[in-house]
């Protein structure tokens, strides 16, 4: 029989709630816009939305249950362990649903001070194992957010540890997601992890497969990236690869097929085939959406591009990779504030880790503008975002 005290079921409440985050979150002008073939005329603007966009299953799931655990916990204490997703604005309306959080903001809210009064919910990233544990130690009611697409990659992770694989985690190492999963290794004895953040670190972990080196030298390199006691010697001679689920999925499995080759190169085909092992762990929704906007670009012309979400989403910032790669005028916003005039937007550049303000962003004359959203990105900040553009030129829609 499982723990009474954790849960990863909905309350019941699906109808209640439902209508709360719809009326939160949904935007009837979007709506409008999926039935017009994803396009809006506006004046001398033309915006035209990528057929796969923001909010996904998980994130639906898990807002859903945030608002339930409120509603059915009226009276007790409720916590987060951190960020439910990488929406400022969505965070922001859980603080004010009373949601205290977990992750060093609220100094007075901490997991060593919670008791079985306590309500505590998992966020759609996942927590580390430690974590887990601390949480169940403490008595405390847990509702559990975790996305399926993330389960998915912390079970083939669990595998490889218990057939003696090294994790080859392609991901950013502190990421929420990538360090839940990278703890999953280390539920076996003999588990380890790798975590590489784009082609050139793997190149670099290949080429030590390969030739050798220096092993306290990679050891610096990689620190925080690897697991203790990380040898790699050792520990990238069977390597197993998975992926914080929304990262760019082609570079992940080009991640994978140069881990691949150099086990080959290494130890011969048939050997090398088998010290290597790959699972496709991208999740769908990402998938979707990278793939909807390279559809985009692919068949319509676009003066520039808007991407709108959190700063801190991965998702988000990959789809912005997308268009700048195209070499098309790309700008990854935060939300409606960061269209300033006419002349000025506020904007996140690709790999940068402050927000710039950009002057003459928006052309004179028509302008055929892109439109996607990260999968933590609300309908409703999409419309905000048209209109406050729109309004630049005085065509605000109905």
């Amino acid at each position: 029989m499982g723990d009474p005290r954790y849960t990863n079921k909905g309350f019941g409440l699906k109808q209640v709630i439902g209508g709360q985050v719809v009326r939160d979150y949904a935007s009837p002008l979007v709506d409008r816009m999926r039935d017009a073939g994803h396009t809006l005329a506006a004046g001398d603007l033309t915006f035209h939305l990528a057929r796969e966009f923001g909010f996904c299953y998980g994130v639906d799931r898990a807002i859903e249950y945030a608002y339930e655990t409120r509603e059915k916990f009226p009276g007790r204490n409720l916590f987060i362990t951190g960020e439910i997703i990488h929406n400022p604005r969505v965070n922001g309306r859980l603080r004010d649903l009373g949601v205290r959080f977990l992750d060093g903001s609220d100094p007075e809210a901490t997991v060593s001070a919670l008791t079985p009064d306590d309500v505590v919910i998992l966020p759609a990233f996942g927590v580390p194992v430690a974590t887990m544990t601390s949480l169940r130690e403490s008595g405390c009611i847990v509702v559990d957010t975790t996305c399926g697409s993330v389960l998915n990659v912390w079970k083939n992770v669990e595998r490889y540890a218990r057939d003696g694989y090294t994790a080859l985690i392609h991901g950013t190492w502190d990421h929420e997601e990538t360090r839940a999963t990278s703890s999953r290794a280390l539920l076996h004895p003999a588990g380890a992890y790798l975590v590489v953040r784009d082609m050139a670190e793997a190149r670099v972990a290949a080429g030590y497969i390969e030739h050798g080196g220096d092993a306290a030298e990679f050891s610096e390199r990689f620190a925080r990236k690897t697991s203790p006691g990380f040898d790699p010697d050792v520990h990238l001679g069977r390597l197993g690869c998975a992926n914080q689920t929304t990262m760019l999925a082609g570079e992940s499995l080009a991640v994978a097929e140069v881990m691949r080759q150099a086990l080959v190169r290494r130890y011969g085909p048939d050997e090398g085939a088998a010290r290597f092992r790959a699972f496709d762990t991208i999740c769908s929704a990402t998938q979707e959406r990278q793939d909807a906007l390279f559809d985009l670009l692919g068949r319509q012309r676009l003066d520039l591009l808007l991407v709108v979400g959190g700063y801190n989403s991965s998702n988000t910032s990959h789809l912005l990779e997308i268009g700048v790669d195209a070499g098309l005028p790309t700008f990854h916003i935060a939300d409606a504030a960061a269209i300033v005039d006419a002349r000025s937007i506020r904007h996140q550049p690709l790999h940068a880790k402050t927000e710039t303000l950009k002057e003459g962003w928006l052309p004179a004359g028509p302008v055929v503008i892109g439109l996607t959203a990260g999968a933590s990105t609300p309908n409703a900040e999409l419309e905000r975002v048209i209109r406050a553009v729109a309004a630049l030129r005085g065509n605000v829609p109905a």
